[in-house]
């Protein structure tokens, strides 16, 4: 579904398609976030357009279902000039079953050829890529209702599943082999469909990553990829607390992962195999910091084409916060995301629980938004009443910011994973310490990156992941040490000035974006390797 964003906007499409010239210099690849998604890597999206003005974008996301997003959240500025969002699980937009038809057995050799150098080599070559992904859904491919109906699919996965496992059952085989092709027509389809771009930049690997990784290949476009987090590892957290894949305790297949059943094995090794495809097409490749940069190259990335731009924030938009602090630390402990597993909720509670017994006075608030997940939010709600704290801990739902940031004294982050949290900038710009789990970034900006940096004291504390008992007690010695905290305060305020800075950011990508931007300039064709 293509939106246009208001008459202007239209306006600027229309004569772009008249002249043949680009809707926009850059096309914004994004899955799962802007603009229907508050907070984290939308905000930076939204961040970034706003700083870069005199660049011109498209917004492209990419989403589940339908009904899993309601209206945009963000209003977006003038500089986006079209915007498309498609949904990869359309089942009332499949095609029908139809009358038997026989299939193209040659293409599905092509694929089966692909799934065999995956399995091999875990590398490819852009002639693989090229047979497999340019030519997918067109009529020297694999077609949609080739895929879903024909003989030739149905002999593929069922010799496929003969050759690679016995178990789980053929049913579970066949469904998963489904549900993970399916979405491949629908990017195939996007990327014949993008109007003209001067390059794509897409924000995680993944379907984005994948989508990016397509256009480069049949258009010969440059594609920009950036990482907050690294898309394979926090999909295989979501995919080893899945419920609705079901493990086979008797499975005696030759897995892909020795420690976990079969379909699960299956899934990420896909979500692996999509990322590589992503690092082999996309130049530059960026991380937020080093540690996921190193990530990326153990993940397969090019080590010269790998590089790192730190977040940045606004300093002047927390000054208001920070001047608004009140003298005395505040003993309010604020958990600032969404409300899902990935973020570890249950332990920020727990936490609470423990704090409490020594300081009565505490509480613990939790803003953010609650729509994604649900049960993790009435199962989170139930533990709040079931350890007594239903007059320590509020749930507040999506909040204004700046109104928070004052009223808090420690900001807490319990996640399991993480990449370089906006939260954390946000917290110490307003005088804010911290408390964070050591994943991702988080030691870092707490006690910094260098020798320099580092030299500026510790901005709060580092705990380990799921230890309610750790953070209450690195909690307690910050909140009740008044000069330990405000010590704790200042690193934090002239770390965020010093390394943090978003002008420092704006400038990295306006410099990145003017490079893919005099590629595109050159004469190029859609590239095989």
């Amino acid at each position: 579904m293509v939106e246009q964003v208001n008459n202007d906007t239209a306006t600027r499409v229309a004569q772009a398609a008249q002249t043949g010239g680009p809707v926009a210099d850059i096309a914004l690849l994004l899955e799962g976030t802007y603009p229907y998604v508050r907070g984290g890597v939308s905000a930076w999206v939204h961040q970034i357009i706003s700083g870069l003005p005199e660049i011109t974008f498209a917004v492209i996301f990419i989403g589940g279902e339908r009904k899993m997003y309601g209206a945009a959240q963000y209003q977006f500025p003038p500089n986006v000039t079209h915007v498309e969002t498609h949904y990869l699980l359309r089942q009332d937009e499949r095609p029908q079953a139809g009358t038997a038809r026989k299939g193209n057995r040659r293409a599905f050799s092509e694929i089966g050829e692909l799934h065999a150098h995956l399995r091999q080599s875990g590398r490819m070559s852009g002639e693989d890529m090229m047979n497999a992904f340019v030519k997918l859904g067109s009529g020297e491919g694999v077609g949609e209702e080739d895929f879903l109906y024909s003989e030739a699919s149905w002999d593929y996965i069922t010799q496929q599943y003969r050759e690679r496992c016995t178990e789980p059952s053929f049913v579970d085989y066949f469904w998963a082999v489904r549900a993970m092709h399916a979405p491949l027509f629908v990017l195939a389809d996007m990327a014949a469909r993008l109007p003209p771009v001067r390059a794509v930049h897409a924000i995680s690997t993944g379907y984005a990553g994948l989508l990016g990784a397509m256009i480069r290949l049949r258009r010969g476009i440059p594609f920009v990829l950036t990482e907050h987090g690294i898309y394979t590892k926090e999909r295989k957290i979501d995919l080893a607390q899945a419920t609705w894949i079901h493990d086979h305790n008797d499975d005696v297949c030759n897995t892909l992962h020795d420690e976990m059943g079969y379909i699960r094995g299956l899934w990420i090794a896909f979500y692996e195999r999509i990322g590589r495809m992503a690092y082999a097409q996309a130049s530059p490749i960026v991380s937020l910091y080093e540690g996921n940069r190193l990530r990326q190259i153990a993940d397969g990335a090019e080590p010269e084409k790998t590089r790192v731009i730190t977040n940045g924030i606004d300093l002047q938009r927390y000054q208001a916060a920070l001047e608004n602090r009140p003298k005395e630390i505040p003993p309010v402990l604020g958990l600032i995301g969404r409300v899902v597993p990935i973020k570890d909720i249950k332990t920020f509670i727990r936490t609470l629980r423990m704090l409490v017994d020594e300081r009565p006075d505490a509480q613990g608030w939790i803003a953010g938004p609650e729509d994604e997940d649900p049960s993790y939010v009435n199962e989170c709600k139930e533990l709040v009443i079931s350890l007594g704290l239903t007059s320590h801990v509020k749930f507040l739902g999506f909040q204004n910011m700046i109104e928070i940031l004052p009223q808090l004294g420690l900001m807490v982050l319990t996640s399991i994973s993480e990449a370089l949290p906006l939260v954390v900038l946000e917290a110490f710009a307003s005088g804010v310490p911290c408390l964070a789990t050591d994943v991702g970034s988080c030691r870092e900006l707490i006690e910094g990156s260098s020798e320099e940096d580092r030299a500026l004291g510790a901005a709060g504390s580092v705990v380990h992941i799921a230890d309610p008992e750790g953070a209450a007690k690195a909690a307690l010695e910050l909140l009740s040490n008044a000069e330990r905290w405000r010590t704790a305060q200042q690193a934090g305020l002239e770390r965020v000035k010093r390394y943090y800075d978003d002008k420092l950011m704006f400038s990295s990508y306006r410099n990145l974006y003017v490079q893919a931007l005099n590629d595109a300039a050159q004469p190029s064709e859609a590239l095989s390797a």
